[in-house]
């Protein structure tokens, strides 16, 4: 399916689970010897994987918990042994205390926020008790993930907490904008891992781990095809990569909030324009902030952005987009229209 056609959408809710069995072994009935039944081994490739399995779900899931938002109910993972917990954003919603049920299975403990970053779609709660044993998860590199690599969803769908998928790393490098309904936050997210684990309702928050046993991605959206009623798409699945967990998280956790976001910005308040055929043509500017860097580019109310480099813009989604495959400090020409006449900017992105 083409970007066009598919759109993501946050899954703040549960929804379905997907059991997997791995073949250990079988029985069968061998023909040539008088009717016996033999039990014939696994081969060691198959016996070794499943070891794998096992063993990465061992060591990680009890750093995966249940998160209780009120009117959500999602996932997180455990950051640091003093309670800090990751999860998404649109699964705190506006809330600022949660219950929190660990994979132990014990009475819910009370957590509070530190932080919400709505633009990453990512929030920081904390423990107000951290008891005994709990153990954070650690977090790999997910800069070396690759296309084919197995990895292992950890989580919540449908309230049952400690819920294990599995699937491949499908893409990489995807720029994902999200959906408000169902509580989504409206972000833009760069390069998000696309993976064919199951990604549903309940999962937002948890984990993405890889057979190293470690945490490349916290799930965060699925697809949806508008020509299919905005019915999810099965295998498509989006998860933030760790390399952002971490450079948030951290942030959150020593100031309280994000100081440096590492997303570029033209500092501007824009909307969608049509066209005489009322098709998507541009964005329109409404405001510019002062001291941002369109305002300083000399853009003003009125001029239509069609193009930040060489990309073609004709929605606000698809500026969005462009900005967040974009850094702060990066200079780019910036293609707008003036009463009638197209004309062009040297812009020096600024920071969201």
């Amino acid at each position: 399916m083409t970007a066009s056609r598919i759109r993501a959408v946050s899954v703040p809710l549960a929804a379905a689970l997907t059991a997997v069995a791995l073949a250990a072994g079988c029985s069968s009935s061998d023909s040539g010897d008088s009717g016996r039944s033999t039990t014939r081994a696994a081969p060691a490739a198959a016996g070794d994987l499943q070891d794998d399995y096992q063993r990465v779900i061992k060591d990680v899931l009890p750093s995966v918990v249940q998160v209780d938002a009120g009117d959500s109910l999602g996932s997180g993972v455990v950051y640091d042994g003093k309670g800090h917990i990751v999860t998404n954003a649109h699964v705190v919603g506006k809330e600022k205390r949660f219950k929190v049920t660990t994979a132990t299975g014990e009475q819910p403990l009370t957590a509070e926020l530190v932080a919400t970053y709505p633009e990453q779609d990512l929030a920081v709660i904390k423990l107000g008790d951290v008891p005994n044993g709990l153990k954070a998860a650690e977090f790999g590199d997910s800069t070396k993930a690759e296309v084919g690599q197995i990895v292992l969803a950890m989580g919540s769908p449908l309230g049952l907490s400690s819920s294990v998928t599995q699937g491949i790393v499908s893409a990489i490098g995807r720029t994902v904008s999200e959906g408000r309904s169902g509580g989504g936050t409206g972000a833009t997210i760069a390069n998000m891992v696309q993976t064919s684990a199951a990604i549903n309702p309940g999962n937002s928050g948890g984990a993405l781990v890889d057979l190293d046993g470690k945490v490349i991605g916290i799930p965060t959206l699925a697809a949806s095809d508008p020509q299919m009623g905005d019915s999810a798409a099965p295998g498509i699945g989006f998860a933030i990569p760790s390399s952002m967990v971490k450079t948030v998280a951290d942030q959150i956790v020593k100031d309280g909030k994000v100081t440096d976001s590492g997303r570029a910005a033209l500092g501007i308040t824009g909307r969608t324009v049509l066209d005489d055929d009322y098709r998507p043509a541009g964005v329109a500017v409404a405001e510019t902030r002062k001291g941002g860097a369109a305002a300083g580019a000399g853009l003003r109310s009125g001029d239509i952005i069609t193009k930040l480099g060489g990309t073609a813009i004709s929605t606000i989604n698809s500026l969005s987009e462009a900005l967040a495959a974009a850094e702060p400090g990066q200079k780019k020409q910036v293609t707008y229209v003036r009463d009638g006449a197209e004309k062009t900017a040297d812009v020096t992105l600024g920071e969201m």
